[in-house]
């Protein structure tokens, strides 16, 4: 999976998305702070390879992009919205491929911009990247070539807070970073930068009003956040070789991100940070039970404006969920499955 799978969509309640060996499932709070419903197939009957991007808007909406085969041997991406987590999405629709056919090419990034237009980045067959906009008025614009050269897999793409949309790739001893210059245009490349970064372990996120935060892990296993027209900063030893979940919060009054990553010996890790103030430093604090050996961790803010963390096994379907408690600190509730 790419991209934030919990989500607290426009009617305050969490869902979560994650893929099958054929298919998209989701589940979602009957109400918010309330029971969950079972697993329930996502966009129809299609048949699905299992690789997910999924992307959320201003307005609450997740897009959801995925692989699904096509005729010898080739397959094409696809794409559905989810406007309630509780509610049918809408059938997936196809997206094409990046090199017109051919088979899949990497796992799908999403975002969306403040004109709730979903921006779709897939590695394509060159080793650069490629993107499709959604139209306005329905449908899809045609695939572009955004260049680059020996992409891995894993993009991470994000909308700032200005709404515009930007994509940070890692290449072998470096970064690439792409940017919207204004609303509605082609994401350009700004900079590179040269790191010993590990692939698929970047996630970025919104951190002011003009610019977005990249978090990585190096070759050392140190995790550092990069703002691009700044030099990296080193955070701390990364607690495992995946990548770690990011959200805003306030603790104690001030603005602090809070990160979650799953750890080497099966549990989750948090360590929380004055918003780009990455000097202050930051420590891992364990927390809950033994996870499965595919389990993947996500953070959330809920309809009351409390931290959400999720640990999802997608081969058992098993949710596990805390919430941050009312009080100072960091201080979170007993995990629970759902």
């Amino acid at each position: 999976m790419n991209g934030d799978w919990l989500i607290c969509g426009r009617d305050g309640r969490l869902g979560v998305y994650h893929p099958t060996s054929d298919a998209v499932v989701c589940r979602a709070e009957r109400l918010p702070d309330g029971g969950w419903t079972d697993p329930r197939r996502v966009g129809g009957e299609q048949t699905l390879h299992p690789v997910l991007g999924v992307g959320q808007g201003a307005d609450g909406y997740a897009h959801l992009v995925a692989w699904r085969p096509a005729a010898h041997g080739a397959a094409e991406l696809v794409h559905s919205t989810h406007f309630r987590a509780h509610l049918a999405a809408l059938d997936w629709v196809p997206i094409g491929h990046p090199n017109k056919q051919g088979p899949r090419t990497g796992t799908p990034a999403v975002a969306v911009d403040a004109q709730g237009r979903a921006h779709v980045f897939v590695r394509n067959g060159g080793g650069g990247v490629s993107m499709a906009v959604q139209k306005e008025q329905g449908g899809w614009g045609p695939w572009k070539d955004l260049k680059g050269s020996g992409v891995q897999d894993g993009l991470a793409a994000i909308t700032g807070e200005s709404g515009l949309v930007e994509l940070y790739a890692a290449v072998p001893g470096g970064i690439l970073h792409w940017r919207q210059e204004k609303p509605g245009g082609d994401p350009v490349r700004t900079e590179a930068l040269e790191t010993p970064v590990r692939p698929g372990t970047l996630y970025a996120l919104a951190t002011s009003p003009e610019r977005t935060t990249l978090f990585y892990t190096d070759d050392s296993g140190t995790l550092s956040a990069w703002r691009p027209g700044d030099p990296p900063a080193a955070l701390l030893p990364a607690a495992s070789s995946g990548p770690v979940t990011a959200v805003r919060c306030t603790l104690d009054g001030h603005g602090c991100t809070l990160l979650a990553q799953r750890t080497a010996n099966d549990r989750v890790a948090f360590a929380a940070y004055p918003t780009e103030l990455e000097s202050a430093g930051a420590w891992w604090a364990e927390s809950g039970p033994r996870l499965a050996e595919d389990a993947v961790v996500s953070l959330a803010t809920d309809e009351y404006g409390r931290t959400v963390a999720a640990a999802l096994s997608p081969s058992t379907g098993r949710l596990l969920l805390t919430r941050r408690k009312d009080e100072p600190g960091l201080a979170l509730e007993a995990w629970r499955e759902v």
